[in-house]
């Protein structure tokens, strides 16, 4: 029996709890994993418009709205309209959201090292591009 998505699923579970216990610890308890989804990209682009951002990371536009709106309520984001289509909602890193780029440093090399101690590079890559084939199979 092939039991490889059960373990891809355990891995992510034990993933989701160290970095709760990380966040915690940096007392920043009110944010999940999702919300590091959308923390990183913004660290990354500065400014996302909703649907760039739901795409960014796979979530829908409701389930990011949902995200978004618990973010913003915490000071962590807020919402700009454009100026040439009110249709469109860009979403930005406050100050106290960009604060956060060493905590989620920190947070993501403490993840990496623990996972991947004692495996080699090229076997990480391999693995990667495993993973990855796996993933575009079930699309």
């Amino acid at each position: 029996m092939n039991d490889t998505i059960s373990v891809i699923a355990r891995i992510r579970e034990e993933a989701n709890k160290l970095i709760l216990t990380e966040l915690e610890r940096a007392g920043l308890s009110g944010i999940v994993p999702s919300h590091g989804d959308i923390i990183a990209v913004l660290l990354e682009e500065k400014i996302c418009t909703m649907k760039t951002l739901a795409d960014r990371i796979h979530r829908t536009k409701a389930t990011l709205t949902v995200l978004v709106d618990k973010l913003e309520k915490q000071g962590f984001l807020a919402r700009q309209k454009s100026t040439e289509d009110n249709r469109v909602v860009y979403i930005a890193l406050t100050p106290k959201g960009k604060a956060l780029k060493p905590v989620f440093e920190q947070i993501s090399a403490k993840l990496n090292n623990k996972a991947f101690e004692g495996i080699e590079n090229k076997t990480l890559v391999e693995l990667n591009v495993l993973l990855k084939k796996i993933y575009k199979n079930l699309q």
